[in-house]
């Protein structure tokens, strides 16, 4: 099954300009024509693989048009993997950063390529699914987290880009804020959920790094599911509550018996819904088990990890409607947002 697909329409690199500077900074690339083809999952930064000959890298830049201050931070985003790669192998090595906009007229940095099975709502055809598939795709999950949620932050840059303490105060303030900014309809829900979450705060427990984004899709496995080998989109990274990086992947984690609110959220339902994988439940209980971390809080993090991806739709679905992308698949996201903010709330009031 093939990840990549031919670069959408502007979203275009320039490969003369590109392929000098390139050759300019990495003298050791093949003699061969630059190829460029795009990564096609993802809504928000732009993701492309680059070819001399046998040679492939990824070129990670920003999305096209206007984008908030401080998000889609290519020099941070490209720090944290280069500080964390010697700790955590599945986080591909770094080549080089540039914040010349004359480039690919965005701040980039290149990366390896990786190569593997990504899974999203479909196997490849290739490959024959069983229920011990499923099961041991769900261990992996939950034991490369706890994996990350065990590095010494204090020995990586994260230490000095980071502020743990009041993190999950600042998280449900900060994501409450940019749903504000982005707000295009009224949601009768929106104001319960946020008192919600500013009553129901948890205390936090030890600070550890967290992805922050960490789902099935951005998660690469080797060809018999029996490693973890590329981890990616490392954008959201930083140092905080190991338990708001689980309350995301839960988040994504749809299961069986999940309502059609959910589960059609975001298109059609991830390959979670299979028998053998995981439900929420058992993904939870690996955790406190491998972890040993106290996870009685955990209905209050899938609560804010489902608000936090309604506001991440939220902010998608303004900048398509104030023309500064153009990207047909955005312009359903209003009901993926309103999906998200009701079935946020009826966790928090089932919890």
């Amino acid at each position: 099954m093939k990840d990549t697909i031919a670069v959408r329409k502007g979203e275009e690199l320039n490969p003369i300009i590109l392929s000098a500077f390139l050759r300019e900074k990495l003298p050791e690339l093949p003699d061969a024509e630059l190829e460029i083809e795009q990564f096609g999952s993802g809504h928000s930064n732009l993701t492309y693989l680059l070819k001399y000959g046998d040679f492939e890298a990824v070129l990670r830049r920003p999305p096209i048009g206007p984008i908030a201050p401080k998000a889609h931070d290519m020099e941070r985003e490209y720090n944290i993997l280069t500080s964390l790669q010697p700790y955590f192998p599945a986080i591909p090595k770094t080549y080089l950063f540039s914040n010349d906009d004359s480039i690919v007229g965005a701040p980039f940095f290149l990366m390896e390529r990786r190569k593997g099975i990504v899974l999203d709502t479909e196997f490849p055809s290739a490959v024959s699914y069983t229920k011990e598939i499923g099961r041991c795709i769900s261990e992996k999950m939950v034991d490369t987290l706890v994996e990350l949620h065990s590095i010494d932050y204090k020995q990586t840059t994260l230490a000095q880009m980071s502020k743990p303490e009041g993190f999950m105060e600042r998280q449900v303030e900060g994501w409450i804020g940019r749903y504000e900014q982005a707000k295009t309809d009224d949601i009768p829900e929106v104001e319960e959920l946020k008192n919600w979450l500013r009553e129901h705060l948890p205390s936090s427990g030890e600070a550890t790094i967290i992805h922050y984004d960490y789902k099935l899709n951005n998660t690469m496995f080797s060809r018999d599911f029996a490693e973890v080998t590329g981890l990616f989109d490392w954008e959201m990274t930083t140092v905080g509550d190991p338990l708001a990086d689980v309350g995301v992947a839960l988040s994504y984690w749809i299961q069986p018996d999940d309502p059609p609110l959910l589960k059609t959220a975001l298109g059609k339902p991830p390959v979670t819904v299979l028998e053998g994988f995981y439900t929420r439940e058992e993904f939870v209980y690996r955790y406190a088990e491998k972890s040993g971390r106290d996870v009685s809080d955990i209905h209050f993090y899938l609560t804010f990890a489902y608000f936090k991806l309604a506001v991440i739709g939220q902010q998608i679905y303004y900048r398509y409607k104030k023309g500064q992308t153009k990207d047909p698949r955005f312009s359903q996201f209003k009901i993926l947002v309103h999906n998200l903010i009701k079935f946020s709330l009826l966790t928090a009031k089932n919890g």
